[in-house]
């Protein structure tokens, strides 16, 4: 009996010493950010993003902010399934505004989308952002010939604290206060909800599930650079998109389509290389010749000057207007002067594309006819071999 009194005991501390070193572990965890969440698995296409705010808010020293994430639910976000950027003033800043309520101010500091320090600089002075409190907008503005941003007029003093392509956090230094009830009305207001949640599917692939909430964060940062007409055309083509590994984007602004850009709106396609990110060391680094496929069937583009030393990149005989205009873990965006082309090339059959879709520089290739007007959307495939100047499509005389 004694004996099995003793059995008894071991087994009892053996197992209060796994439950005592299990808290332990875990409690050492939480003090730091965990890992980025895992889109792969998510529930309703949308992932919480609330759940990784109070660790990231505590290590980088919010404290304050930390205590009233409980008051940001998933309901607040469930309408936007992508990255999300807190504006994050410290504790003093909290602390200087005796009437405010930490939870709202928490609340107000949270916008939809992956604004990098780099990317705010770029933005229009005055530029609005919804907040997660609907109606409520924080104001981004800067000084000419000094590199500081204030979002309501309270400085950035610590970008880029912390961004892992899903969650940024800047730190605020100054006084805060509660949005007005009229600090969206200007009419560069983004609204947090665009685009509007995409139909529902029974089952979602791991691809689209990280490109989802990525293409989502650039639609809304497109339509806040100017870039509307692209943003909605993206929009349309939501669900063709969100398919994609990644994919590389040359766009132009609103401006540039009026003032003569017209013909790129309905060639959208034939400005998007799917599967390729291809960021500004990238395109670099692409030979003369590199062919790159889009999205348009039949249809590629090519490099026409490689960008070496002083020589800027063309893609089509098109200058590359600025790079990395916007960028996230999915998606690059470039910018353009014109619409690009359609070039008289045929690629002949002795030519073979990889897997990654482009065509070496070494292949050999045949000059066709040039296309007639009525062809025009079926013209031939541009050649992988390269002896500028191309004859191609120029109704803007460029």
């Amino acid at each position: 009996m004694a004996s099995l009194l003793q059995l008894m005991t071991v087994i009892t501390f053996f197992f209060i010493s796994i439950s005592t070193a299990t808290g332990e572990t875990s409690a050492s965890v939480s003090s730091w950010p965990p890992p980025p969440p895992s889109l792969s698995q998510e529930n309703d296409h949308h992932f919480s993003l609330t759940a990784l705010f109070s660790p990231i808010l505590i290590n980088l020293g919010f404290h304050d902010l930390a205590m009233a994430v409980h008051s940001v639910t998933d309901s607040t976000l469930a309408a936007w399934s992508g990255p999300a950027t807190i504006f994050a003033p410290t504790d003093a800043s909290i602390r200087s505004c005796s009437s405010c309520s930490v939870p709202r101010l928490l609340q107000e500091h949270i916008v939809a989308g992956a604004f990098s320090f780099h990317y705010l600089r770029t933005l229009a002075f005055g530029t609005k952002i919804e907040t997660t409190v609907p109606g409520r907008c924080l104001t981004v503005t800067s000084v000419a010939n000094n590199p500081a941003i204030f979002i309501e007029g309270v400085e950035i003093t610590h970008p880029d604290l912390f961004k892992n392509g899903v969650i940024v956090v800047h730190g605020l230094e100054g006084f805060v206060t509660h949005l007005s009830a009229y600090s969206c009305n200007i009419e560069r207001t983004t609204p947090m909800l665009l685009p509007p949640q995409p139909s529902d599917r029974s089952q979602s692939t791991s691809s689209d599930s990280i490109t989802r909430p990525m293409l989502r964060d650039a639609m809304l940062r497109l339509r806040i650079s100017e870039y509307n007409i692209l943003s909605r055309a993206l929009r349309d083509k939501y669900e063709e998109l969100v398919v994609l590994q990644n994919m590389t984007i040359f766009a132009m602004d609103d401006a540039s389509i009026f003032s003569g850009g017209h013909e790129y709106v309905p060639n959208v396609r034939f400005h998007i290389v799917p599967n390729r990110r291809l960021m500004a060391a990238d395109l670099a680094k692409l030979p003369i010749a590199t062919v790159l496929p889009t999205l348009s069937q039949g249809q590629k583009l090519v490099v026409t000057s490689a960008g070496e030393g002083a020589t800027p990149l063309m893609i089509n005989n098109v200058r590359i207007k600025a790079t990395d205009v916007i960028d996230n873990l999915r998606i690059a965006i470039h910018a353009l002067y014109l619409p690009f082309p359609h070039l008289h090339r045929e690629i002949t059959a002795s030519e073979n594309l990889d897997r990654s879709g482009f065509v070496a520089p070494e292949s050999q290739a045949t000059r066709n006819g040039p296309c007639t007007e009525m062809d025009v959307n079926d013209c031939a495939e541009p050649t992988a071999v390269v002896t500028p100047p191309f004859e191609m499509e120029d109704k803007h005389g460029l």
